[in-house]
């Protein structure tokens, strides 16, 4: 890549990290995919940001299309472009803004797999049956399910949460969020039991002297990995019975569809979830919407 190119690339990925305050992993993507972009641009033998145009753009777009990515993906690219030549017109490293005009799909709408009220306990039952045995690892894995599913957290902020975030006084925990955005969270009894119990009786036996704060660690007594999350969430849904296999964003939605269902307002529901725009929470109306169908379809003699 030519040398102004890929300083421009650089000095976006600062850009990105510390004036805007987003995410290690939105840095990773938005950089990956100009990343991309500007690679076209030099194959194409650009030497300099001049050398964008919205023809390039679009002709990026198009081979996504061509490849068979999906709508959501190319979506998500354009929207790292526009991004990266609006910091670049405003910051005089472009003469005009080629992205105000590029037009990218809509992403598709689809609505959130989501567990019922009984897969989410049965899944919780099994993990209170395992941390019977008073294995560290167990009590610590019911104590993480029980909060996601207990406050709706995404497991970036679960395995981001460190003791001093706990508030079992009070039942809350403070969550930071998607551009470093703080929230408050409440959580149940069984929750607030499964941290307390965690806290005493499992984190002192994988903690070490070179331990984090975390709240959640693994057995090395590190900061625990949102990718063994994961795979417990599947693990357990899998030999709870579960007809749908989803990760920790499965219980996210569940929480977010049984708030709703429950009678919580969209407000509250955003609030908690940390979504900063009620169309991102107006999803999980639809998902209770179809829950209360199917409902009315098994239950109605006259359905």
């Amino acid at each position: 890549m030519p040398p102004e190119l890929a300083q421009a690339l650089a000095d976006f990925e600062t850009f990105l990290a510390a004036e805007r305050g987003r995410s290690a992993h939105t840095v990773r993507a938005y950089v990956a995919d100009v990343h991309q972009l500007l690679s076209l641009a030099a194959t194409e033998k650009a030497q300099s940001l001049a050398d964008l145009d919205l023809d390039l753009l679009r002709r990026w777009l198009a081979e996504m299309s061509t490849a068979g990515r999906s709508r959501s993906t190319i979506a998500r690219r354009a929207s790292a472009a526009r991004t990266f030549t609006g910091w670049a017109a405003r910051t005089g490293r472009l003469s005009h803004d080629p992205g105000r005009r590029l037009i990218s799909p809509r992403r598709g709408k689809h609505l959130p797999s989501v567990l019922t009220p009984e897969q989410s306990a049965a899944m919780l039952d099994l993990a209170t049956v395992r941390a019977d045995d008073a294995d560290p690892v167990h009590l610590r894995d019911r104590a993480a399910l029980e909060l996601l599913y207990g406050t709706g957290i995404r497991v970036g902020e679960l395995v981001g949460l460190d003791v001093d975030d706990v508030d079992l006084d009070r039942n809350v925990v403070r969550v930071t969020g998607k551009g470093d955005k703080q929230r408050t969270v409440p959580f149940g009894i069984p929750a607030a039991r499964s941290v307390r119990d965690w806290l005493s009786r499992g984190r002192p036996r994988l903690a070490t002297a070179a331990s984090p704060p975390a709240l959640f660690l693994g057995r090395r007594g590190r900061r625990w990995d949102q990718r063994q999350v994961r795979s417990l969430v599947h693990d357990l849904l899998r030999a709870s019975g579960s007809t749908i296999d989803t990760g920790p964003h499965g219980l996210r939605h569940s929480a977010a569809t049984d708030l709703l269902a429950g009678g919580a307002d969209l407000r509250t529901v955003q609030e908690l979830l940390g979504h900063a725009s009620l169309a991102t929470t107006q999803i999980y109306t639809h998902v209770s919407t179809e829950r209360m169908r199917w409902t009315y379809r098994q239950a109605h003699p006259r359905a």
